[in-house]
């Protein structure tokens, strides 16, 4: 091995590690895990459904389906932040902290919403 592939290795086993801390983090707070689904209702009177579908290998990226209708699907992808997570598609975004989150359908107009297990 060379120089140079034994510092990719380093580093890419760094990011693996990062990634694999921040998911276990997540798991034990009890927060939005992958591979479930979760009745999302708002306090506009809405109720959506969020689909994440499970992770193969550590520090894959996990995606979702936001349920804005019932045949309409927005696929967003999970952004862990903190202690929180953020499911982010095009044009819309739903921050939360365990089973409150605020629903971004428009960019300055956030919708407080409660998020639980279906």
């Amino acid at each position: 091995m060379t120089g140079r592939q034994i510092r990719q290795w380093m580093v890419g086993g760094a990011l693996m590690l990062s990634a694999l801390s921040a998911v276990t983090a997540s798991a034990r707070a009890g927060e939005m895990l992958p591979g479930s689904a979760f009745a999302i209702a708002c306090e506009n009177g809405g109720s959506y459904v969020l689909r994440s579908r499970p992770v193969l290998a550590p520090g894959e990226i996990v995606t979702a389906q936001l349920y804005l209708a019932p045949h309409h699907p927005v696929p967003v992808r999970l952004i862990p932040m903190g202690d929180g997570y953020r499911y982010a598609g095009r044009g819309v975004w739903l921050d939360g902290i365990r089973d409150q989150a605020l629903l971004y359908l428009r960019k300055y107009q956030p919708v407080a919403c409660t998020v639980s297990r279906i």
